[in-house]
């Protein structure tokens, strides 16, 4: 939760930000900082690495977005209703779950003591589908991994 909100702060936007309204701030952002439009070098290089950051903000908070996730909620509900969960981790508050098909999505917000109930439980699927699927802010992993490869 704590990236969202150092994102919206960056992008100086709102939780109830449309993704026009992103995009139209994203691109306003990237013209005034743009490193080929500065001369100096080291200036350029300062340029680079915050416009790295803000385009990594805006690509995020597009995919946590509502609209992303309703232009995406037939797939999501397939995935988490018929398909078994494969693994799942935790990392910095963040629970991520690969399913059986191929798919992976990470959940924001997800206390530790939920995700230790979810592996104590007899079934973690039943109990992601009781607690989790439908609670926490969640977004498709899948673009992630694959540019990680």
């Amino acid at each position: 939760m704590k990236k969202i909100v150092e994102y919206r702060a960056l992008l100086g936007v709102t939780k109830t930000a449309t993704l026009k309204e992103l995009k139209t701030i994203y691109r306003n952002s990237m013209k005034d900082i743009h490193p080929d439009t500065i001369a100096d070098a080291d200036e350029r290089h300062l340029a680079e690495e915050k416009s790295k950051h803000i385009i990594e903000a805006y690509h995020f908070l597009v995919s946590v977005a509502p609209e992303t996730a309703e232009k995406n909620k037939e797939a999501y509900a397939k995935t988490t209703s018929a398909s078994p969960i494969f693994e799942f981790y935790y990392e910095n508050q963040a629970l991520y779950i690969t399913f059986a098909d191929g798919s992976t999505y990470e959940y924001f917000g997800v206390p530790k003591a939920i995700y230790i109930k979810m592996i104590n439980a007899e079934s973690p699927a039943r109990f992601a589908r009781r607690h989790i699927y439908g609670t926490y802010l969640y977004r498709s992993a899948q673009k992630i991994v694959a540019n990680a490869e």
